[in-house]
């Protein structure tokens, strides 16, 4: 029985050990649950309770196994994929360089079709400058055409009378100025010659201290050369009769062309026009009367700017006593037409006359007249005059008349600055059309996000308000 006892107490504190153990691990279990977040699974249900010293202890974690020798995988194509590199070459190359390769050879395409282009117009050049001219004479004798439209005159009328007065006017110019060299050439031919020997006596009698037999040397020398180079002055006087040949045709293909400028003009824009993508008919749509604009006040203040500078500059000449005054104030009006350089390069030709038949004081007096009047030009007329309708940087007009002079010449200065004012024009055009189309997009899109808000908003505000009374 004694031992029966025992054993029964032994039992006993066997059992109640166990439980407090259960309990032990039921409250850490709980404790854990309620430390755990929400939307965590629930712990699987807690396993028959075990006594503390039957649990076994924490294994310790192996040594981690060393790594895989690398093997290359074969993607797409049979390529090799590596790791950490790349998946394609290009995807390697820095996005700077990537950037700037792709500009360059945009560049390059573009820089390969404007050569083609200006080979093709270098083909075409009597077509292009006779196009050009005619535009730029229908510029200026459009405003007169509209006016006569305006007072009911019929179009073709208006037309046909604007263009025969134009055709008139360039005629008596060119008729004054052949009569006035003709009518002075032999004065001035008498003059020139003792300029000449004035200069003879210079040589000999002046610093150089020349002789007559040096002198006569040079003059046989410079007949010498002309003789042997006699097939060359032949073929050029060829070359000259080619070049008015086709300086006739290019005047009346100008003439042509203008007249059916003044005539067609809005019904040959509205084909030009067609000729275009659908995308890009509206843009164009709006540049391109602003750009006709340009160039009609470009035109007319260039008429202008020229009057005010020939005026000037005969009045000097004349005053100075310089023969051909008014001849020579023609010519320097026809170059005022190349901005900023055209007066001064046509005026030297008053120089050189004013040098053989007054003397070096009067030539440089004259030189100081032309400065002068290109210095008003400069700084008062072309701002005054030109400054809204051509916003062109004058280095930007000098760069133009250079590189317009170097790709054709003469009628390359002259539409050069033209052509560079409707080109900023247009672009100037196309930017502000984009950037409002920008504009106009942010407003529609913030707009629509509005009405988006407010949409989703509406329901929400019902709801919260239907809520109460549910309550």
């Amino acid at each position: 029985m004694a031992r029966g006892g025992k054993a029964l107490k032994a039992a006993a504190a066997g059992l109640a050990l166990v439980a407090r153990a259960a309990a032990g691990i039921e409250r850490r279990r709980r404790a854990a649950i309620a430390a755990e977040p929400a939307g965590r699974p629930e712990a699987l249900p807690a396993g028959p309770a075990v006594p503390e010293e039957q649990v076994p202890p924490p294994r310790r974690p192996e040594a981690e196994a060393p790594p895989a020798p690398y093997l290359p995988t074969h993607g797409a194509f049979g390529r090799e994929v590596h790791p950490g590199r790349p998946a394609t070459p290009a995807e390697a190359v820095p996005w700077g360089l990537r950037v700037a390769a792709e500009s360059t050879w945009r560049l390059l395409l573009l820089g390969a079709a404007l050569y083609v282009l200006f080979r093709v117009v270098d083909m075409l050049r009597l077509v292009a400058f006779a196009v050009l001219a005619s535009l730029l004479i229908s510029a200026l004798l459009e405003p007169t055409v509209s006016w006569l439209r305006r007072r009911r005159v019929p179009r073709s009328l208006a037309a046909a009378g604007t263009f025969l007065s134009g055709l008139a006017g360039i005629g008596l110019v060119g008729w004054f100025v052949v009569w006035q060299v003709t009518t002075n050439l032999p004065s001035v031919t008498v003059r020139v010659q003792d300029g000449v020997d004035k200069l003879r006596d210079w040589l000999v009698t002046g610093p150089l201290h020349l002789t007559q037999q040096q002198i006569n040397d040079f003059a046989k020398q410079i007949t010498t050369a002309i003789n042997a180079n006699s097939e060359q002055i032949t073929s050029a006087g060829i070359t000259g009769a080619q070049i008015a040949v086709e300086v006739l045709t290019a005047m009346l293909l100008a003439f042509f062309t203008t007249f059916f400028l003044l005539y067609d003009g809005e019904k040959i824009w509205n084909w030009a026009l067609r000729g275009l993508p659908r995308h890009s008919r509206y843009a164009m749509a709006g540049a391109g009367p602003k750009a006709w604009a340009t160039l009609t006040a470009y035109v007319r203040g260039t008429v202008c700017v020229a009057f005010i500078d020939a005026v000037c500059i005969g009045i000097g000449i004349e005053l100075l006593g310089v023969p051909l005054a008014l001849p020579l104030a023609v010519i320097i009006f026809l170059g005022a037409f190349v901005p900023l350089v055209g007066a001064l390069v046509t005026g030297t030709i008053a120089v050189l006359i004013a040098a053989v038949t007054e003397g070096p004081f009067t030539a440089l007096m004259v030189l100081v007249v032309l400065v002068a009047v290109q210095q008003i030009e400069g700084h008062v007329l072309q701002p005054l005059i030109l400054g809204r309708a051509v916003r062109v940087h004058p280095l930007g007009v000098v760069l133009g008349v250079a590189a317009g002079s170097i790709v054709g010449g003469i009628g390359g200065a002259i539409v050069a600055v033209p052509l560079i004012a409707v080109t900023n024009t247009v672009v100037t055009h196309l930017r502000r059309r984009n950037e409002a189309g920008q504009e106009v997009f942010v407003a529609l899109e913030a707009a629509r996000e509005a009405a988006a808000a407010r949409t989703a908003g509406e329901p929400a505000a019902g709801s919260e308000q239907r809520s109460p009374a549910g309550r």
